[in-house]
């Protein structure tokens, strides 16, 4: 697989002037069918990820490997560009070396590294926590040292403005820039306020989790540096309800005939793209 366009093209939208929503995929399929549908970005959360190999709830179970290996069948499936939460590295500096040298192997276009003390240690009491400053510095610098292809895409995350307070995110921001991260990854912004506070002390462009309703206009977004907004990770709950109330029905007795919402089987052919397979088959079996 030829993986640095793909990041060529991430990378190209993080220099521009558009904020855009990724598709959130957790399976090839999914990624196909985001691909098609017309998104420009797609992003694998490691919450979904979780639920989608192991389901598990993100609580830091799933190991690299693992997600290494998913991020890998949802690249090979198509050409979006890939924008993954890879936790909080899966250790200490040292492990975020490994992780950026995995997922770079796996053809992630970006990942982000983030400064929560995970796994929860024994006696938080399920409240998340935050590890210094420098320590976050440390790894971040730790995955710039790792990456080999300079197109793959560091992003510094923190989710500091909802647990400690906007000042300590911005200073994290600031410190992330200056260790030399491509983008940054905000985690709990509300406000317009707060993100024209951080933008005042940054220049680095911005992916923003969520912000609710006063962080919903994408035109603001863009005019405040924000290139990346996600949604809520919506697709694999719906897919979650579909094949529930399908298995349940058909348990309790539903004729196969009675049950909608399936896909029509150009749609199928369409995202199993049975169109190569055709072709592959005539050119190399015939």
């Amino acid at each position: 697989m030829h993986w640095t366009p793909r990041r060529e093209r991430f990378r190209a939208l993080l220099a521009g002037t558009e904020c855009v929503n990724p598709g959130s995929v957790f399976d090839p399929l999914s990624a196909r069918i985001a691909e098609d549908v017309g998104y420009r970005v797609g992003i694998l959360a490691g919450s979904v990820a979780s639920m989608a190999v192991l389901g598990a709830p993100d609580l830091i179970v799933l190991t690299l490997t693992e997600f290494a290996e998913q991020c890998l069948r949802i690249g090979r499936a198509g050409n979006l560009p890939l924008l993954v939460d890879a936790d909080h590295g899966y250790g200490n500096a040292l492990n975020v070396r490994r992780t950026v040298e995995e997922l770079e192997t796996a053809g992630v276009s970006a990942l982000s590294i983030e400064d929560t003390e995970l796994p929860q240690p024994f006696g938080a009491g399920g409240k998340a926590r935050l590890v210094s400053i420098e320590e976050g510095v440390g790894k971040m610098k730790a995955a710039l040292d790792a990456r080999q292809d300079p197109s793959l895409v560091i992003a510094g995350r923190t989710s500091a403005a909802g647990m400690t307070g906007i000042g300590d995110a911005i200073a994290r921001a600031v410190a992330y820039e200056k260790a030399g991260v491509d983008a940054l990854f905000m985690v709990g912004i509300r406000s317009r306020d707060e993100l024209a506070a951080l933008r005042a002390e940054v220049t680095l462009p911005i992916i923003l989790a969520h912000g609710g309703d006063a962080l919903s206009d994408r035109d603001y977004l863009a005019g405040m540096g924000v290139r990346v907004r996600l949604q809520p990770h919506l697709p694999i709950q719906v897919a979650v309800q579909a094949v529930y109330a399908t298995m349940k029905a058909l348990h309790d007795g539903a004729p196969p005939a009675e049950i909608a919402g399936t896909a029509p089987d150009a749609l199928m052919k369409q995202f199993r793209r049975d169109a190569d397979y055709k072709a592959w088959a005539a050119a190399f079996l015939d």
